[in-house]
């Protein structure tokens, strides 16, 4: 039996000052059983032809043929970062706007950084502490509390605007590894469940309920995330069959201790230190969370009545297998591989479940990822890493601190990419903040791997070069969370340093290797079609509304993308 929520949903729609309407069935009647939005975090927007000889009739081919592939879809912000992609696929709004900056960003109240979910007020049910402990990510380390929500977000989401206007028997939810990619595209009104590395299972917060439901614990008791215990990923074909079949062992691939870098590569024991993050290192992870979905979706009764149901599974193996491997890597091949049978199994489910026929399904990314420079020196590409820990010893930063006059850091925190100055040392000096800005921006600029540093008043002002660049810095500012100068490197350089792991890919730029990612509308009367020009993820909110016939997010700024539209018959 589906489980009501703990939280009324009227009270969460009044906490975001948002209307509440409840519509009669006939509204409903003609709209999709079921949304069904799946993120594939990291998944860049060529990996789907780069791969393709390894995609199968039933998953992204299915996609492929039967829906419109929109081949030129961009983010539009400067800070491709997972929370910054799946907020604003969520909001159709820009960072600017949703307020999710950035995975981390630096709070000048507490003088400590954010991470972007953590909420005090709600904390996990029944975990044990803090999840951060057993975590290869130095944003989720950087969390001070295990308590997770939304609140943080400022904009409401496309489930929000579903729960809105469908009403209370419309069923919300979203499914990760990742915290962050659950809640984002859950929203306020939806619930989350993500996969708690400490706890080996997936975990909720008090913000969407105070117990976890009957069906949950049954799922956990089946033992599905032990039975990957003393078990190693191995290529699901043969090694001939890959394009990088040969080249399993690269130099800049990260090697875990008891991971490796080659394959066979083994979870170890249930018991081990690392094993639940091993396994989202690999394509156990997406296996666990599509079957966590499968039975989300069968227990809460999704798309068994005429009222539309909005379900996301954020699928995030790519991301990490693409940090610590590459994009150019036998692992992120065989991932995807993996990926594909992922998405036709949960189609699968769906088809028996609800009917394809009655749904309603949304495919993109968060982001995508840069080539690692060695692999790209190889074909004569300029590339290269850049440490921050650095730039305090240049000569220009030393020249900087004699002329301002003080010895102590003039840079307080480095939340990647954004900088934020030391406003009490300035103030104290009576130092001028605009100078220090553009002066600490000028040296930035100077140095190899940095492109650009824009000086946050400036983007208060208007003062800077209007290019694509700084047009998309613009979107991604905040002026309550953004730093003081934003830092964008060279095209392929980037900081591969994750709080002392190396890693062999980190996206979060402007530049197209990162802002360019997959978008399929696929639904029963959306004529299959490819398009080439140019449409980006700020449209896929709106979009779906339209769809829908639900309003935008409050904060959206996209618009309907035309061929996603029902074709209807031309009147005699």
């Amino acid at each position: 039996m589906p489980v009501s929520r703990t939280v009324p949903l009227l009270f969460r729609c009044a906490a975001l000052g948002l209307s509440f309407a409840i519509p009669s069935v006939s509204q409903a009647q003609d709209k999709p059983r079921l949304v069904l939005q799946i993120t594939v975090d990291q998944l860049r927007g060529d990996l789907i032809d780069r791969y393709g000889v390894h995609i199968r009739e039933d998953g992204f081919r299915y996609l492929l043929d039967n829906g419109v592939n929109f081949k030129n879809a961009h983010h539009r912000h400067a800070n491709t970062e997972t929370i910054v992609g799946h907020t604003t696929l969520a909001t159709g709004t820009d960072p600017a706007i949703h307020g999710m900056v950035a995975n981390l960003w630096f709070d000048r109240k507490t003088g400590q950084p954010f991470y972007n979910v953590q909420d005090p007020d709600h904390p996990l049910i029944g975990a044990a502490g803090i999840d951060a402990a057993n975590e290869i990510d130095p944003t989720q380390r950087a969390a001070t509390t295990d308590g997770r929500s939304p609140r943080n977000i400022i904009s409401s989401t496309i489930s929000d605007e579903i729960a809105l206007h469908f009403g209370p028997a419309s069923k919300v939810f979203g499914v990760s590894v990742k915290d962050r990619g659950a809640i984002a595209m859950a929203g306020h009104a939806g619930d989350a469940y993500w996969f708690s590395k400490s706890e080996g299972r997936f975990v909720t917060s008090t913000f969407y309920r105070d117990t976890y439901p009957e069906w949950v614990e049954e799922w956990q008791a089946k033992g599905m995330v032990a039975s990957y215990a003393n078990q190693s990923w191995t290529l699901l074909g043969e090694v001939d069959d890959y394009a990088f079949g040969e080249r399993d062992d690269q130099s800049w691939e990260t090697e875990l201790p008891g991971f490796g870098r080659v394959f066979p590569h083994n979870w170890g024991p249930a018991d081990g230190k690392y094993f639940t993050t091993l396994l989202t290192l690999s394509p156990a992870g997406d296996e666990i969370t599509v079957d966590f979905a499968k039975t989300l979706l069968d227990a809460e009764q999704l798309g068994k009545d005429d009222v539309t149901d909005y379900l996301s599974v954020s699928l995030s193996s790519t991301d990490y297998v693409g940090h610590i491997f590459g994009p150019s890597s036998l692992e992120a091949e065989d991932n995807f591989a993996h990926l594909d049978r992922q998405i036709a199994d949960l189609l699968k489910h769906v088809q028996t479940a609800v009917g394809l026929e009655n749904t309603l399904i949304i495919l993109s990314a968060d982001h995508g990822d840069p080539e690692h420079p060695e692999y790209l020196a190889s074909l004569g590409i300029e590339a290269g890493l850049f440490d921050f820990n650095r730039v305090d010893t240049e000569p220009g930063f030393i020249r900087l601190k004699m002329d301002f006059g003080e010895s102590t850091d003039l840079v307080q925190n480095f939340s990647n990419p954004y900088l934020y100055l030391n406003k009490e040392l300035i103030s104290e000096r009576g130092l001028n903040p605009l100078a220090v800005e553009r002066a600490v921006a000028e040296e930035l600029q100077k140095l190899p791997g940095i492109a650009y540093a824009i000086s946050s008043s400036d983007l208060r002002r208007g003062s800077f070069a209007k290019t694509k660049v700084s047009d998309a810095v613009l979107a991604n500012f905040n002026p309550d969370r953004s730093g003081d100068i934003y830092v964008v490197f060279e095209p392929h350089w980037f900081v591969a340093d994750f709080d002392g792991l190396h890693v062999a890919s980190a996206h979060g730029s402007p530049w197209t290797y990162d802002t360019h990612v997959p978008l399929i509308f696929s639904g029963s009367n959306i004529a299959p079609q490819t398009v080439v020009r140019r449409v980006e993820t700020v449209d896929v909110a709106p979009t779906i509304a339209a769809l829908l016939g639900t309003k935008p997010p409050s904060g959206a700024v996209g618009v309907p993308l035309s061929e996603a539209m029902p074709k209807t018959k031309d009147k005699p």
